[in-house]
């Protein structure tokens, strides 16, 4: 394998929201500012309020100092550098990619994990801010840091403005959540964001997240489950999207889009696979060769995931792997690419990320 010619690339690296986020919010839309506020039934929990509105809960990875202690409780390596993770010093962030072997990191947002607002003017105002605030930051990285930018999926003219500026300013695709609202991200409703993200030769990321307020609240609520409730929150919808794309028409109408599952793991591969087979064979119709690779799906893996047996059903091709970068998730170990390099140098795994090499070589040229 000629490591010469491999650029690292983390799938799936954290910025964390801060006041500067907020700086690129015109003046007319300075009501839209979000601040935090505690919650008065519990101080052990804040909200982020915007317009006067009580948004999502704020999140304990927003960068407070704590971070670097909570970090330690895990045998994973979570902990990054405050001013790397808020992005208030590009250099330390590249200069800490070098040190872990990383080229590359896309960069995905942390705060709109939730819905921060049912007002279509209020999101269109911050996920602007948003993107210019990434834009910004892209310059100043020597083209390491890609990113996925944020769209208002209530006003869909505006979000396809806010992408065509987005990928002129470094975004490599548009980060979307498996539920959005009321809707599924299947739902024919997005098919505009479809056809503008193949037009721009821009991947769809379905991030771990959930912009559907009553199932984050129904999860939220099941007792004595605090410690799953992310994943019911988080996950579950993912793969759900997931099935859902595999089974729509989508594909076929938009044959060039590619598609991200970001942080949802990847052992689910094999199943969803399977749940597939039986539903293509129902219908009369015949399962493609490679099921992720026909439909131009890629998901990133965690690094003490059984990877010899997912790649038998995920193909040679649509693997990925994130660190979830500046996050002390379940998801989040800053040097996976390190153990990943560990692992490729047991047998089993070393010929099959040969085999995976050489196929990529092949479909390139």
């Amino acid at each position: 394998m000629d490591r010469a010619k491999i650029s690292v690339i983390d799938a799936d690296a954290h910025v964390i929201e801060n006041d500067h986020t907020w700086d690129f919010l015109e003046p007319s839309e300075s009501k839209y500012r979000p601040i935090k506020v505690g919650d008065p039934d519990n101080p052990d929990l804040h909200y982020w309020e915007v317009n006067g509105q009580r948004g999502p809960p704020a999140l304990s990875v927003e960068g407070a100092d704590e971070e670097d202690a909570h970090a330690q409780k895990s045998s994973r390596r979570t902990g990054t550098p405050r001013q790397s993770r808020l992005l208030q010093d590009v250099g330390a962030r590249l200069r800490h990619m070098d040190s872990l072997g990383i080229d590359i990191q896309v960069l995905h947002n942390t705060l709109f994990l939730y819905d921060m607002t049912n007002d279509p003017d209020a999101e269109a105002a911050l996920t602007r801010s948003w993107n210019r605030w990434i834009g910004e930051t892209w310059k100043m990285s020597d083209g390491r840091l890609p990113w996925s930018c944020l769209i208002p999926t209530r006003l869909l003219d505006e979000a396809k403005v806010q992408m065509r500026w987005a990928k002129e300013n470094g975004a490599v695709a548009v980060c979307m959540r498996p539920l959005e609202g009321e809707r599924l991200i299947t739902d024919p409703y997005f098919y505009p964001l479809m056809e503008e993200a193949e037009r721009l030769d821009m991947s769809i990321v379905i991030h771990i997240a959930n912009g559907n307020a009553a199932n984050v609240k129904l999860y939220g609520l099941v007792p004595g489950t605090h410690r799953a409730s992310g994943f019911g929150i988080f996950r579950v919808p993912t793969v759900t999207a997931c099935m859902f794309l595999i089974l729509s028409e989508i594909s076929t109408l938009f044959p060039k889009l590619r598609w991200g599952f970001i942080e949802a793991s990847a052992q689910w591969i094999p199943w969803i696979h399977r749940e597939a087979a039986r539903r293509f064979e129902t219908a009369g119709e015949e399962l493609p060769d490679s099921l992720f690779e026909a439909n131009n799906i890629y998901v990133t893996c965690q690094i003490d995931e059984d990877l010899p047996w997912i790649l038998k059903y995920a193909g040679d091709n649509c693997l990925m792997i994130g660190t979830d970068y500046g996050h002390n998730d379940p998801s989040a170990d800053f040097d996976a690419m390190g153990l990943l390099r560990a692992r490729v140098n047991q047998s089993v795994l070393r010929e099959l990320f040969q085999r995976c090499w050489v196929a990529r070589r092949s479909r390139q040229q």
